[in-house]
């Protein structure tokens, strides 16, 4: 009962996940957490990682690390609207990642499985500046 408490606490003091702290290559946005000193550490590194490993061009790692990190989120009994937001950039971080290493099809599908999620201007930039990219 208290694991399941703190898991709802901790996701719910996520409500800073910057937004455009990194910016990746082709102006794509990756997501971070940041201000989350009671997030789970496990989610907090999963999610943090896979967009350091995106910037670093290091697509296999990233691509394995954003999805720990999903499916974490996925096993998480936080509020759903907090456990789906950071699933949406978590998907838009894998998608950059995959298309990075030409996996178009798969991150084409990461974009718009995070775009039926949340559909916020940055997870809509990196779906349609993939789509511009792949001349879609």
């Amino acid at each position: 009962m208290t694991s399941t408490l703190f898991k709802t606490i901790a996701l719910s003091s996520l409500l800073t996940c910057s937004a455009a702290a990194l910016a990746a290559q082709s102006d794509y946005k990756l997501m971070v957490i940041e201000d989350a000193a009671s997030a789970p550490l496990a989610l907090e590194q999963s999610f943090n990682r896979c967009a350091l490993n995106v910037k670093s061009k290091n697509y296999a790692e990233a691509e394995a690390i954003c999805s720990k990190a999903i499916a974490l989120l996925k096993q998480s009994t936080g509020p759903r609207v907090k456990v789906r937001e950071l699933t949406a950039y978590a998907l838009s971080n894998r998608g950059v990642g995959r298309l990075m290493s030409q996996n178009d099809a798969a991150a084409l599908s990461d974009f718009y499985e995070a775009k039926q999620m949340l559909g916020n201007a940055l997870v809509s930039h990196n779906l349609n500046r993939a789509k511009e990219d792949l001349s879609l």
